[in-house]
């Protein structure tokens, strides 16, 4: 038996997880009376309600007698880190592509990869049964792309020859006319492209570590492709750690995928992508080894982040009601916990009670309060500061390639917007009404806009970005141009009182929600913090009048995701994370500290 290992690599949405499940299906000896489900490897929670993958994950199938590994990877550039890793274990990437998007921003970002580590893409045009399918010309920016991105000549053979297909209806072909019935031309076309992994069972055992599991049971996992040699459970190894120093370990269990089932086995060979158990440290980008004389794999690089925020104790009046974990050492441990599986985080222990913590984007950062949050923590998180660095002692700034599709009546106040930000356009054309715009914007310039473009395009419009580079920073970039509305008393918030204030910009509650001092509960309509009194009912009298007592029209609140909330607060805001609340509340409760600290 031979093994192929490929990974799966698209833009968020372009159908990458869809192909996969057909892939599982045309497997040798599929069962279709147990089946599988829709979307089968975004297994997390949060995956499957926000519809995308975040976590990197092996499978594989049996197809002609031979084992095709296959890793399915996050589209969205914020979770780079997953992809950059599991490249290293395979042999092709298989890229697929919308068939009227073409290649976005992020299939950029993981393209690049792909083709610094010498990998060949094969090309999937998916979603051709879109009436506004055009293959010829996705193929024609995907020449562009490669090109751009340094692809070497035999790295572009592929585009030549692409496969078309359906993934919802699990259909694949390669030329024009031929027959469409089901999804295994593809798999012929990777057991045509891409090359059967070396296999020398006879040299010590060659393996390095890309990601990382646990198990209630096994403990720490440590997930990687076995490069040469053979691993047998119980056998003793060795370990070089990142740093070059080594230990001693042993493999307690091996496991393989087959399917979507972890199955245990007494020994691996080269070609294979394992699971091993029994070293409780492993880490990402470990090399294990028969013995000693095993020379370190290269280390495993992962691009700086680009993202700060703050995390700290929850110190409002409403703390400690709604959480389990609330102390700042339960959240130092969950942080570490966290470090150990997700390297693209990085986090500021100073001793202090607040942690910084880096990431690649809000939504890697959200992704994390967010699953803190399900676990029953409290915490309060500060509004994301963009991480500057500098070189030759001039100031430099991260800034995002930002690709937007929205009505073309909605292009002129977006295209303003985005100049305030310091946007920069290198792109625009119209197609059916439709307006297509690319931008090279600062990181910062970027920051709370997303919920404006919301807003701006009636929810029309498509906004994407990706990293681009660092360039000198380009100056002050107002954020919000509006201030908030903040409670001035502790109590609980009436109808009486939000339907009067609704006039004077966007409310984020509820009636009869829980308010105190300090705390924000809408968004003034002008360019100052605005302190309110959203606790006054209405003074009943026993004698009525025509026109008084009629039911109050309340517009319906603008409730705040996690997301949004992030994306709205100012620097000298906080967002309040609990199980069952997200609040948004100024650091300084009382007016008098928030004008004292304005001035100081």
């Amino acid at each position: 038996m031979s093994f192929r290992n490929i990974a799966i690599i698209a833009h968020v949405d372009h159908g990458k997880t869809t192909l996969v499940d057909e892939l599982l299906k045309a497997a040798d000896g599929f069962d279709e009376r147990v089946g599988i489900e829709e979307r089968a490897m975004d297994s997390n929670a949060q995956e499957q309600e926000r519809g995308i993958t975040i976590y990197s994950k092996n499978t594989s199938i049996r197809y002609k007698g031979d084992k095709i590994n296959i890793v399915d990877t996050p589209g969205h550039a914020d979770f780079g880190s997953e992809v950059e890793r599991v490249l290293r274990t395979v042999d092709s990437v298989c890229l697929v592509v919308d068939a009227y998007e073409g290649p976005m921003p992020q299939t950029k970002f993981v393209l690049k990869k792909s083709l610094e580590l010498g990998l060949h893409p094969i090309v999937v045009i998916n979603k051709m049964d879109k009436p506004s399918a055009r293959a010829d010309w996705v193929v024609d920016q995907l020449f562009d792309l490669f090109v751009q991105l340094g692809g070497s000549d035999e790295q572009l053979e592929n585009l030549n020859e692409p496969v078309f297909a359906i993934a919802r209806e699990g259909l694949a072909w390669r030329a024009e006319g031929d027959e469409k019935k089901d999804i295994t031309p593809l798999l012929d076309y990777v057991m045509e492209h891409v090359p059967e992994a070396k296999n020398d069972a006879s040299v010590p055992l060659k393996m390095q570590i890309a990601n990382l599991g646990y198990d209630n049971f096994l403990g720490r996992l440590g997930i990687g492709r076995v490069y040469e040699g053979t691993v047998k459970q119980n056998q003793d190894i060795i370990i070089t750690a990142n740093d070059g120093t080594q230990r001693k370990g042993r493999v307690t269990e091996i496991l393989t995928n087959e399917g979507l089932e972890k199955v245990k086995v007494k020994e691996a060979v080269a070609g294979d992508i394992i699971t091993i158990a029994g070293i409780p440290d492993i880490f990402v980008g470990e090399t294990v080894a028969g013995d000693e004389s095993v020379p370190q794999m290269p280390p495993i690089t992962i691009d700086e982040p680009t993202l700060k925020m703050e995390f700290l104790v929850n110190n409002s009046p409403f703390a400690g009601r709604e959480g389990k974990f609330v102390t700042s050492r339960q959240i130092r441990d969950r942080l570490e916990k966290e470090l150990e599986t997700n390297v693209g985080l990085k986090i500021d222990f100073d001793g202090s009670e607040n942690y910084t913590v880096s990431g690649r984007g809000e939504l890697h950062l959200s992704v994390l309060i967010e699953t803190m949050r399900r676990e029953w923590f409290e915490l309060q998180v500060g509004a994301p500061v963009v991480i500057m660095q500098e070189e030759n002692g001039q100031k430099m700034e991260p800034v995002e390639r930002v690709t937007i599709s929205l009505p073309s009546e909605s292009s002129g106040g977006v295209i303003a917007e985005l100049g305030k930000r310091k946007g920069e356009m290198t792109n625009m054309f119209d197609e059916n009404g439709i307006t297509n715009l690319e931008f090279i914007v600062p990181t910062r310039g970027l920051l709370g806009f997303k919920s404006e473009f919301t807003t701006m395009t009636k929810g029309e419009g498509l906004i994407s970005s990706a990293f681009e580079e660092y360039v000198p920073h380009k100056g002050h970039i107002e954020k919000r141009a509006r201030g908030s509305m903040i409670s001035m008393e502790n109590g609980t918030a009436m109808a009486y009182s939000l339907f009067n204030l609704q006039d004077r910009g966007t409310i984020f509650i509820n009636p009869q929600t829980e308010l105190y001092e300090g705390m924000i509960l809408g968004e003034s309509s002008k360019d100052q913090d605005l302190s309110v009194n959203a606790t006054k009912n209405k003074k009943l009298t026993n004698v009525r009048a025509s026109g008084t007592d009629e039911a109050l029209k309340l517009t319906p609140p603008k409730l705040m995701s996690l997301e949004e909330a992030i994306d709205y607060i100012s620097p000298d805001e906080y967002v309040e994370v609990t199980p069952e609340n997200i609040r948004l509340r100024k650091k300084w409760l009382k007016e008098h500290e928030r004008k004292k600290n304005k001035n100081g």
